[in-house]
């Protein structure tokens, strides 16, 4: 049996959070974890990451419920990055595909990761978690990503 070579992420933060390391113009990067160091210890180059933002920002409880971006990590490792104000988080840097913005909410019943449709958020209080080639693609699917660039 083949060992996969990559893993497939959720991560979780606010649309907000999650846009600003998407369209970062000098490249796209991901945090987790309010800037943990110990979930991004755990990604590795040519692994790929979906974000789910439950919320527009953080503190407004608006109910998006969308996964924003999808790409790849590349990079050797986490780096900090000063983001001024005393605030030095954790990162690693990703290559955002093409993609659309796309709800969860049509998704949740296809998922294999999601054991029971009626309690289907609590895997998302961990921040980040892996996924399985099916259900990553199924996000993919549903943003209209550029495949190419996931290699899907």
């Amino acid at each position: 049996m083949n060992t996969p070579t990559h893993r497939n992420w959720i991560a979780v933060a606010s649309a907000e959070h999650a846009r600003r390391g998407r369209d970062n113009a000098t490249g796209g990067f991901m945090q987790v974890g309010h800037g943990k160091l110990a979930p991004l210890q755990r990604i590795k180059a040519g692994d790929r990451v979906a974000y789910y933002a439950p919320t527009t920002e953080l503190g407004v409880a608006d109910r998006l419920q969308s996964f924003v971006s999808i790409g790849v990590v590349h990079g050797d490792a986490p780096y900090e990055a000063d983001m001024g104000n005393g605030f030095v988080p954790w990162r690693r840097d990703v290559h955002y595909a093409a993609a659309s913005e796309a709800p969860i909410l049509p998704l949740i019943e296809q998922f294999d990761f999601v054991e029971d449709p009626k309690r289907w958020g609590g895997k998302f209080r961990f921040g980040m978690f892996d996924v399985n080639d099916h259900d990553f693609r199924l996000i993919a699917a549903a943003m209209k990503a550029d495949r190419e660039g996931l290699d899907l």
